[in-house]
């Protein structure tokens, strides 16, 4: 089974960045690279959101609460994929989780975020 692991999360204050990343080392690289990933978070109480979303040849797509702040990318080759966060609000604060964009993958620990006003 294919369990990501999430590493970069942080603390960081509003309006600062954070850059994290995940690896999908289990993963077959011919079937990760079909594969559209993505990232996802989920606050405390409320159901897993998806933030943003990246196909195969790397056209992405985002949540509105997100586009023009966050930028989501992948590398093929070393089967990871990476969400570099600008601009940050304290409503970002939570646990962000990589999968694909089906949840196909066993989801890892995710990586804890956390945006000080």
């Amino acid at each position: 089974q294919v369990q990501p692991v999430e590493s970069g999360g942080g603390l960081v204050q509003a309006g600062g960045s954070l850059r994290v990343s995940c690896k999908a080392s289990r993963a077959i690289t011919s079937v990760f690279n079909s594969k559209i990933m993505a990232w996802y978070r989920q606050p405390p109480g409320k159901q897993r959101e998806l933030v943003a979303t990246i196909t195969r040849l790397s056209s992405p797509t985002y949540v509105d609460s997100v586009k023009g702040r966050f930028t989501i990318s992948r590398d093929n080759a070393n089967k990871k994929i990476h969400l570099q966060m600008n601009d940050m609000k304290p409503e970002d604060t939570t646990i962000y989780y990589c999968n694909t964009g089906k949840g196909e993958f066993t989801w890892g620990q995710g990586t804890q975020v956390t945006v000080s006003p």
